[in-house]
């Protein structure tokens, strides 16, 4: 499309466009959402982009579940929504990290709970971006602050997607999805998948088949065993299999998680993700304030966290009531956190003012 693909060169584009192309150049061939605001710019862009592989499902439960269906099918699939769709993908989205199955989903989060406002910005679905669903498994959860930053990113979760074999979210939020502003688009480093048949779908670093390849796949959510057999009664499986699911994750930790480092020397360092990070930036420069800006939010690194933030003043800053506050209290003894909740960014100014309150 004309205005978009511009090989390399920089073009202005909003957050959400520019996620629809990063998911066309990391190669997703499948795409299946929902209508809902503020995410329904992604769905309106690949309905253009996408000559085949596109559908409207009838809601955000049917849009997740064929999302894995078209994985197992042998296609990148991904899908998008907000808080209250996001809920309602919870189930499933259990269900992929239990069938280890690739997929991206995009939470363009707004203000909260249930409906909410539909048009406003929050950060409230940082804890359900990882603790959803029930049980024990991890997720991988990248977060962009820019345009930028959506594209790059985007990109990235099929990457981790593919590689790691378990679903990714991008946690965005509405002022980063729908802001406008400069861009690189072009080529990427993308993993494609290297599929193949195997007896063992689910042995420790089989290659993920596809149905059609003769394999007799068995995709169940119970606990099973290497090939996908059934074994809910047996405790030794549900050791082996979650433990594998936790450790293909957690082993990777220090490599996936994600951050940029402004101001290092300082004595106070704000931490952030999304627009709020954008807020921090202009608020260190006032404030001579280091800025811990986080692109990956789990798996959350509380031993390099601790070591960045070891001897200085935390302020952590979300539009929350303080949800990545309670992770960053595991890293540090002094914290101090800065929320807003009304629908409204928190913008430098304002940060600035709540800063000053506890100096």
């Amino acid at each position: 499309m004309p205005g978009y693909r511009t090989g390399g060169e920089e073009v202005l584009i909003q957050g959400n466009i520019a996620c629809a192309e990063g998911a066309i150049t990391a190669g997703c061939k499948f795409y299946a959402a929902y209508p809902i605001t503020p995410a329904s710019e992604i769905m309106n862009h690949l309905a253009k982009r996408m000559s085949e592989g596109f559908i409207q499902m009838e809601d955000e439960i049917a849009s997740i579940a064929s999302v894995i269906g078209a994985s197992w099918a042998g296609k990148k699939a991904m899908t998008a929504t907000s808080g209250p769709g996001f809920s309602l993908m919870q189930e499933n989205i259990g269900y992929a990290a239990m069938t280890e199955t690739p997929c991206v989903i995009v939470d363009v989060q707004r203000a909260g709970p249930s409906t909410g406002q539909a048009t406003k910005v929050a950060q409230g679905d940082v804890f359900q971006s990882r603790f959803g669903s029930n049980g024990d498994y991890e997720t991988i959860v990248l977060a962009p602050s820019s345009a930028q930053e959506m594209y790059d990113l985007t990109v990235e979760a099929f990457n981790m997607a593919e590689r790691f074999r378990t679903p990714v979210i991008l946690l965005a939020d509405e002022t980063i999805g729908r802001v406008r502003e400069e861009a690189e688009l072009g080529p990427r480093n993308v993993i494609d998948r290297k599929s193949e048949p195997t007896e063992e779908p689910f042995g420790e670093g089989s290659p993920m088949p596809s149905f059609g390849m003769g394999c007799n796949l068995l995709i169940t959510g119970s606990t099973h065993d290497s090939k996908g057999y059934r074994r809910a009664q047996d405790a030794e499986t549900q050791r082996w299999l979650s433990e594998k699911l936790r450790k293909k994750v957690e082993d990777h930790k220090k490599e996936l998680f994600k951050y940029e480092l402004i101001n290092e020397e300082a004595e106070n360092v704000f931490v952030s993700f999304g627009i709020e990070a954008r807020a921090c930036e202009e608020a260190c420069r006032a404030l001579d304030f280091g800025l811990l800006k986080l692109n990956t939010i789990f798996p959350f690194d509380f031993d390099e966290v601790s070591k960045l933030l070891e001897g200085k003043k935390a302020f952590v800053v979300e539009l929350n009531y303080g949800q990545l506050a309670m992770l960053v209290r595991n890293c540090s003894d002094d914290v101090r956190s800065i929320t807003k909740t009304n629908g409204e960014p928190m913008g430098p100014k304002e940060i600035i003012g709540e800063v000053k309150k506890w100096m």
